[in-house]
């Protein structure tokens, strides 16, 4: 089996999500072209010094909607990377933002490069480079254009991108801000790595819960015991599958990878195979699993499972294989997975699609509190987690006064202690994938005509960035 096609762009399946939900919000033709438009579209080209010699470089930067500054969105290192792919994900990032209550306008950048054919030295060289060029363009700063990781890049790059700024920008005390997803030594925050993966359990968990909707499937209500598929097991795919399984009871049964894709009914240890792939190089041939050939990988997709979670790229699901997807529901870890032809037909045969413009902004909602750090100069908990402490310990010493009875030491270490930062990350995170989805549930069962997850998302983030511009104006 080949990789499936579609004669559908991710770019034109953005627009099209676009122009389905703004014909439900009731808002001006002009005001909706302003806020599908993006606003600032840069692209370079320059040269680096390599080991191989010189090399010219093609990179971008997009700012799609400026109803909120900064700007927020990652940079991928890909050389699938071009302008139409930048510009949808960062009209993507301006609707997730506003989906999920963060205060950005969204952005996106790419850098047309296959980071695994360069040295370390060589990708310093070139993520420095281009720090420099948006620098130079104004198209980089902790008020005006926040990046962040993507595919192909992590906190090594990110580190680099923070070194290069300031020593440009030395004066900004905020500098630290101009870039999230940084090493936690390096003015991070702690659980940004697990975010998007995080997110992405809150979410299934949630509409997994929602009994109306489970009733339709004739599913049970819950994470727990559904069977799961993962196609991509980088950074999202794997911490996905791993809080899934650890802390909501899921049971993989297939993982697909690039170099091919595995397959068992009786369920995969995530991290054995996480463990089993760190020491082969690869998950092919991991003990209890059928293996599916490279060339075949793509029919992973298609095998049995409650919940499919496509968290690889764009384009994975298309009109090609959308009526041979046996999953009930599909879990949109990556950007732009399924097409708008694909999602028609599963929509019509009752498979329930989470929305990535929803379903995959828990690493926004962190990069959020991030940067926040940043610019407050102070670790979350800091400040109350002492004083949290001592007054569980005095609560706990009025219990054990008044009824006569030790709490036994697990009990009060559990109970006493204060948050730290993880704690606080991890439930402000949870508390707005909770409550996104929630408004995202109930435009879809107030708005007459909007029947998907999809299109409420999309209705729900153009109103609120709509409601910006009205509010504001024009200037001058």
């Amino acid at each position: 089996m080949s990789e499936p096609k579609s004669n559908t762009s991710f770019y034109q399946s953005v627009q099209n999500y676009f122009d389905k939900a703004a014909e439900h919000t009731g808002l001006h033709p002009g005001l909706i072209e302003q806020i599908k438009a993006c606003n600032a579209v840069y692209r370079m080209k320059f040269p680096v010094k390599l080991e191989k010699g010189y090399e010219v470089i093609e990179a971008y930067r997009v700012q799609h909607s400026h109803h909120r500054l900064p700007t927020k969105g990652g940079i991928r290192y890909s050389k699938q990377v071009d302008q139409e792919e930048v510009m949808a994900l960062a009209t993507l990032m301006s609707l997730k933002c506003a989906i999920v209550d963060v205060p950005f306008g969204g952005a996106k950048g790419g850098v047309k490069i296959s980071a695994a054919k360069y040295t370390e030295l060589e990708l310093e060289k070139i993520t420095r480079r281009y720090t420099t060029e948006l620098v130079r363009r104004n198209f980089i700063g902790p008020a005006i254009d926040v990046p962040a990781p993507d595919y192909g890049t992590g906190g090594r790059e990110m580190a680099w991108i923070f070194d290069t700024y300031r020593a440009f920008k030395g004066e900004d005390i905020d500098a630290a801000g101009c870039v999230t997803g940084k090493p936690v030594t390096l003015n991070g925050v702690r659980g940004r790595e697990e975010a998007t993966g995080r997110g992405v359990f809150y979410g299934i968990r949630e509409a997994l819960n929602h009994k109306e909707d489970m009733d339709k499937m004739g599913m049970s209500v819950g994470i727990k015991g559904k069977t799961m598929i993962i196609q991509g097991l980088g950074n999202v795919g794997s911490y996905a599958g791993k809080i899934s399984q650890d802390e909501g009871g899921a049971k993989i049964v297939g993982v697909g990878e690039y170099e091919g894709a595995i397959y068992s009914a009786d369920g995969i240890d995530i991290h054995k195979l996480l463990e089993y792939r760190k020491e082969n190089g690869t998950i092919l041939g991991f003990p209890g699993t059928e293996t599916i050939s490279k060339e075949n990988r793509a029919s992973i997709l298609e095998y049995p499972c409650d919940v499919l979670v496509p968290a690889a790229l764009e384009n994975q699901i298309t009109e090609e294989n959308a009526a041979r997807i046996k999953a009930k529901v599909i879990a949109e870890a990556a950007n732009g997975p399924v097409t708008s032809g694909a999602e028609k037909i599963l929509l019509e045969r009752n498979i329930l699609v989470l929305p990535d413009v929803y379903l995959n902004a828990g690493g926004v909602t962190v990069s959020y509190f991030e940067w926040l750090k940043n610019l407050s100069h102070m670790r979350f908990g800091r400040m109350e987690k002492r004083f949290n402490q001592q007054t569980y310990e005095k609560m706990i010493g009025i219990i054990e006064q008044h009824t006569g009875k030790v709490v036994g030491d697990l009990e009060r270490t559990f109970v006493a202690r204060g948050a730290d930062e993880i704690d606080l990350v991890r439930s402000g995170l949870e508390e707005t994938m909770i409550s996104s989805y929630h408004q995202i549930r109930a435009i879809m069962d107030t708005h007459i005509g909007v029947n998907d997850l999809r299109t409420a998302a999309f209705v729900s983030a153009v109103g609120k960035i709509g409601s910006d511009y009205l509010a504001m104006g024009i200037f001058p």
